[in-house]
């Protein structure tokens, strides 16, 4: 029998709303965090959206480790402080074998922990009183491949952890352009602005931001804001 507080959720259940597109169509999500009340919310807001479906709700980093593993969802929401394993350590090992995406999930905007969230390769992070459709958004973002900061948590923050890290090594791959548009991603700035700033197509500036993040080995711009504020390429304002 199944335990209450890991339970994967297969498809057409009852959480999922009548004339939903296939499961194979829609974007699987994993849910892991130790309080009930947001457990529940989230999932009953993400069951609600036709393009989602959750695949599994977790209490603990240990148990959410196992479900992802289980279920290969294209995303997973994980709360940062957990019992058995804290969710940074969970996503660790979850990107150790899936291809999902991360989101963090935190109570605090400026949680010690966001830092390392990041590093440890999740795609962005939320805060739990984000509303219903900002929390559905995100997922979407995440699940295309995007980064995704919560605006109460600002490339401020980030930098203002960067200060605190040792600058890396010179002699970066990157060519002067590509070296160009990773200051300007980590200025915030989306690759229709870079373009537009550039005066070059859309798709160029895609083209450059994948080269990059290839060359850097980083999965996402998220990461690429990090490297960029650790490498020393963009510095934090005072």
């Amino acid at each position: 029998m199944t335990s209450p507080d890991l339970h994967p959720s297969p498809s057409g259940d009852r959480g999922d709303p009548p004339g939903t597109a296939p499961a194979d169509d829609r974007i699987s999500v994993l849910i892991a965090d130790d309080q009930p009340i947001v457990l529940r919310g989230f999932s009953a807001v993400l069951r609600a959206q036709p393009d989602l479906t959750v695949v599994g709700t977790a209490p603990d980093g240990a148990r959410a480790v196992r479900l992802a593993r289980e279920t290969h969802p294209d995303v997973a929401l994980l709360d940062i402080r957990m019992p058995e394993m804290n969710g940074i350590e969970a996503a660790r090992r979850i990107l150790e074998t899936e291809s999902t995406k991360v989101i963090m999930i935190t109570t605090f905007d400026l949680d010690d922990y966001v830092y390392d969230a990041l590093t440890a390769g999740a795609s962005g992070f939320l805060l739990k009183d984000v509303r219903a459709n900002d929390l559905a958004e995100a997922v979407r973002t995440v699940a295309r491949g995007d980064a995704l900061l919560a605006p109460k948590i600002t490339r401020r923050l980030i930098a203002e952890f960067s200060r605190q890290r040792r600058p890396l090594p010179d002699g970066s791959p990157l060519t002067p352009r590509e070296a160009q548009v990773l200051r300007l991603i980590a200025q915030g700035l989306s690759n229709a602005e870079i373009a537009a700033g550039l005066v070059v197509t859309e798709h160029t500036v895609k083209t450059h931001v994948a080269r990059l993040l290839a060359k850097l080995g980083l999965r996402d711009r998220t990461q690429a804001v990090i490297h960029a504020y650790e490498s020393g390429l963009v510095v934090p304002r005072r």
